[in-house]
């Protein structure tokens, strides 16, 4: 070995997943990167109607009563996962215990055993919402993971994580009233109908 090999044995080393996820992060303004599995994935911006059905979706948790001192509402709150030594997502909307300032663990992502809730609603990659992040939030223990699904019109409410999936998979159309555990710390439904109508692009 060379001297001035022995000087810098990192030059040619291959940045981490953590370093291309954030550089990706840098040079894709607004997209939301993340990695599950080991995979680093990249959405595009959200479009108006997904961010108008988030806002619809908080009204119920915070007339609930579920921003205060025990619990937060907070959107785009980096959860860290255990699938992998560098795996995390960024969920479109979370309850968390109202300290999940103090389970900071790396890269702006927090312990996943603040996490009450957490739900996304789909975009154009609506596959990773509804196959990937479902074996990830369960193997990360969180308790509730809802999904609005906006290319099929549905909400789907997930509890009871096993190591490979949900125990339960609960599907609410159009003119249901979607329940979700008093685990989170209130009493909810969510109004399908008018989740979908909120997340439809117009015509």
């Amino acid at each position: 070995m060379s001297a001035a090999a022995a000087e810098h044995p990192c030059d040619d080393e291959p940045e981490t997943l953590l370093e291309t996820a954030n550089r990706l992060m840098e040079q894709l303004p607004g997209h939301r990167v993340e990695i599950i599995g080991g995979l680093v994935t990249v959405a595009p911006p959200p479009d108006g109607p997904h961010a108008k059905a988030l806002t619809t979706l908080m009204v119920p948790f915070l007339s609930a009563g579920l921003h205060g001192e025990e619990s937060n509402v907070l959107q785009g709150i980096g959860l860290w996962l255990p699938s992998g030594p560098e795996d995390y997502v960024i969920p479109d909307l979370a309850i968390v215990d109202a300290d999940f300032d103090e389970h900071l663990i790396e890269n702006n992502c927090y312990d996943p055993a603040c996490f009450r809730l957490v739900l996304e609603v789909t975009s154009g990659n609506y596959q990773t919402d509804l196959r990937h992040k479902v074996a990830a939030y369960a193997q990360a223990k969180i308790p509730v993971y809802v999904i609005v699904d906006r290319k099929h019109g549905r909400v789907h409410v997930l509890t009871d994580p096993l190591p490979a999936g949900y125990d339960r998979h609960e599907v609410y159309a159009p003119g249901q009233k979607a329940p979700l555990p008093t685990s989170i710390g209130a009493e909810v439904s969510l109004d399908v109908e008018e989740l979908v109508r909120a997340g439809s692009p117009k015509r």
